[in-house]
C-alpha cells in the first residue's frame, strides 16, 4: 500500500443492491427466456451501414454488403479482421455462380466433424451475430424482390393466370 493512501484514512465501499440514478433496476439480471429477436426499424431493404471517421474528418461508409462489414460489426468474434460475405463471392466452379448470403451464412455457422467452428463458442454474442445475419439475409432477399420486379413480373406468369382463368371458366 502507498504511503499516501494510508495518511488519507479512506474507506470503499460497494453497494451492489443499489441502482444507480436513472438506470433499470433490472439491467444487470441474468436472462430469463432462451429467445432471442430482432426489431427491423425503418425500411429493410436499406442498406445498413457503418460509418467510420477517418483522422482527416472525412467519413467513409462500409455498406453491409462490403466484405469488412462482419470484421467490423464483430471485432472480438472476427479479431483477426476475417473477410465475410459479399455480393461477388462465387462458387469457384467453372459456372461462376454467385452464393448468396443465406448459403454463406449457412457454411459458416455448420457443425463440421473434427474440426472447430470458434463462432459457436462466443454465447450471447453469437446469438446477436446470428440474428443480425439473419435480418442482412432478409434484407437481401426484399432488395432482390424490389430491384427485380421486371424480372419476376415476366411471361412465367402467364400459364399460372391461364391456369387461374382456364379453372374459373369450368364453374
Amino acid at each position: 500500500m502507498s504511503p499516501q493512501l494510508r495518511k488519507d484514512n479512506l474507506q470503499i465501499v460497494i453497494t451492489a443492491d443499489k441502482t444507480p440514478s436513472g438506470e433499470d433496476a433490472g439491467r444487470f439480471n441474468a436472462l430469463t427466456v432462451e429467445e432471442v429477436a430482432i426489431i427491423m426499424v425503418g425500411d429493410p431493404v436499406d442498406n445498413r451501414a457503418i460509418k467510420i471517421t477517418r483522422r482527416d474528418s472525412t467519413v467513409h461508409v462500409i455498406s453491409d454488403l462490403h466484405l469488412s462489414y462482419d470484421a467490423l460489426q464483430y471485432p472480438l468474434i472476427f479479431w483477426q479482421g476475417k473477410d465475410g460475405y459479399h455480393i461477388n463471392i462465387n462458387t469457384g466452379n467453372e459456372t461462376n455462380k454467385k452464393v448468396s448470403s443465406m448459403c454463406y451464412y449457412a457454411y459458416r455457422l455448420m457443425i463440421r466433424n473434427n474440426q472447430d467452428n470458434y463462432i459457436l463458442r462466443f454465447c450471447q454474442l453469437y446469438h446477436q451475430y446470428v440474428v443480425d445475419m439473419y435480418a442482412k439475409i432478409e434484407s437481401e432477399r426484399l432488395r432482390f424482390l424490389r430491384f427485380n420486379q421486371v424480372k419476376l413480373r415476366s411471361e412465367d406468369y402467364i400459364h399460372l393466370r391461364d391456369a387461374i382463368i382456364g379453372n374459373n371458366d369450368e364453374n
